[in-house]
């Protein structure tokens, strides 16, 4: 296989990308770099320069992965085969946690609809890739025919590039185009959540389905996910003298192990014990109908907020940190790998903060 260097004039400018040519067929990488047309100044001829010793830095590596068989174009058979069965298999292995399976099979239906995703791996690139960018946020329709949001063409975009890495472990391709490019940006969503004073107020409240409103409220004392609260098992929750009650579990969503211990009220919500092996809540399911209880459970309670199953996640963290807990200790009891990801959390308290100083008013 060939890769040349090309330009192609694009905005007032020049745009390079890479040219590759094997066995009758070809297939385009561009680098997303530009030369200035027509240069004047010595700064513009300097920077032209640069510019294109960066591209032939980058096209030599093409050539070395290719003949060293890094580019995925040496299995002639599995790199033929189809992206979208791949990426619907991947699907289907994920039904054992049914939020995720839902999710996959979102982005699968979505795919599905674009006339450019039945393609073999060896066709999937940069530019298909951008395509699939462009489509996702300014073509695919939800069922009552709006624009998806912001969150959900970033999140069935990543599953397109998880399937790609995927794709790399199984040994389909070697290297992963999507490397190559950036993600689509997620808007910041709202975080919703009981304040202490509503969160006694639901346990007091009626809810049609037991087992839904105790596993809310476990989650709300914990900070546990619906998927790991699911699938706990009387096993997992110990106790001792010294660090009285805590869990043992792995997180089924970073597979990473964890000790979470926990306050003796939250026993109120699992029931009498049972066998080690047992659910401690045996029936709970993630549906559609579920989700309409809880709604009618906090609208029953007298919550106008849109609350979720995830809210009682969100609860937890924010009134640790409203209580007076470091945000550091509040990151590690939430089991998150980055204290970046619950800043947003001590961000939502100094809102709080400032609401309430402003209601200060002469």
């Amino acid at each position: 296989m060939k890769v040349t260097l090309r330009q192609r004039k694009k905005n007032g400018k020049i745009s390079l990308y890479l040219d590759f040519y094997h066995q009758g067929k070809r297939k385009f990488e561009y680098l997303k770099l530009y030369l200035i047309e027509k240069p004047k100044k010595k700064e513009d001829k300097t920077l032209n320069k640069k510019t294109l010793q960066l591209a032939e830095s980058i096209r030599a590596k093409r050539q070395l992965e290719i003949q060293n068989g890094y580019y995925g174009f040496n299995d002639a058979e599995k790199i033929n085969s189809s992206f979208l069965l791949y990426f619907k298999a991947l699907a289907e292995k994920r039904r054992e946690s049914e939020g995720n399976y839902g999710n996959w099979l979102s982005s699968y239906k979505h795919l599905e609809k674009w006339p450019k995703s039945d393609v073999r791996f060896a066709d999937i690139d940069t530019e298909w890739l951008e395509n699939l960018k462009y489509y996702l946020v300014h073509e695919a329709k939800t069922k009552d025919k709006r624009n998806l949001s912001k969150n959900s063409c970033s999140s069935y975009f990543n599953k397109v590039r998880a399937a790609l890495k995927q794709a790399v472990k199984d040994g389909i391709i070697i290297r992963n185009p999507a490397e190559d490019i950036g993600g689509i940006k997620e808007a910041e969503t709202k975080r919703e959540f009981l304040t202490l004073e509503e969160l006694r107020t639901v346990v007091d409240t009626y809810c049609a389905v037991d087992v839904l409103k105790n596993a809310f409220i476990f989650s709300a004392f914990t900070g546990l996910r619906f998927s790991d609260i699911q699938k706990l098992t009387w096993s997992e929750i110990q106790h001792s003298e010294e660090n009285g009650y805590y869990i043992r579990f792995k997180q089924k969503k970073t597979d990473g192990q964890e000790t979470l211990p926990f306050s003796e009220d939250a026993l109120r919500f699992t029931g009498e014990p049972k066998e080690r092996d047992q659910l401690v809540f045996k029936d709970l399911t993630y549906s559609d109908a579920n989700n309409s209880k809880l709604r009618e459970w906090m609208i029953r309670a007298g919550i106008e907020k849109h609350i979720t199953f995830h809210s009682a996640r969100h609860t937890f963290a924010t009134l640790q940190l409203t209580l007076g807990t470091d945000i550091y200790t509040v990151s590690k009891l939430l089991g998150h790998k980055s204290l970046k990801t619950t800043e947003v959390y001590a961000k939502i308290i100094d809102q709080k903060k400032k609401e309430a100083a402003n209601r200060i008013k002469l």
